[in-house]
């Protein structure tokens, strides 16, 4: 599933669908926020996302994983420390942020180390 060459080619609901067929789950730690341009820079008077209820509710949740600097560090900053989990920074899958694809592919596989073997 991690670095399918054809998971980029699929419509947004098919990659939701295949995320959670490899037990991988999405969640925005900002539940709302003023953002008046593209940047997370610009992100201003934001408001959580219940993100310490969400891992409290899944049992079997073996990592957390932010896609990008801004979120892990709103991401730690809600859940507080030490947390239990392993938190792994990933960098973000915008367009904007400027690493090579490969680079970005390279690293998010690190996700693999926390799934079940298919």
């Amino acid at each position: 599933m991690i670095g399918r060459p054809d998971l980029p080619g699929l419509d947004y609901p098919e990659r939701l669908d295949a995320l959670l067929a490899a037990g991988v789950g999405l969640w925005d730690v900002i539940a709302s926020a003023v953002r008046p341009g593209s940047l997370d820079g610009d992100i201003r008077d934001h408001e959580a996302n219940g993100l310490s209820d969400l891992i409290a509710s899944l049992p079997g949740l073996r990592a957390i994983a932010f896609n990008g600097g801004t979120a892990a560090n709103l991401g730690r900053r809600a859940l507080g420390s030490p947390f239990g989990l392993p938190q792994i920074v990933l960098p973000s899958s915008s367009p904007a942020y400027t690493l090579a694809f490969a680079e970005k592919a390279r690293r998010w596989r690190r996700l693999a180390d926390h799934l079940d073997p298919a």
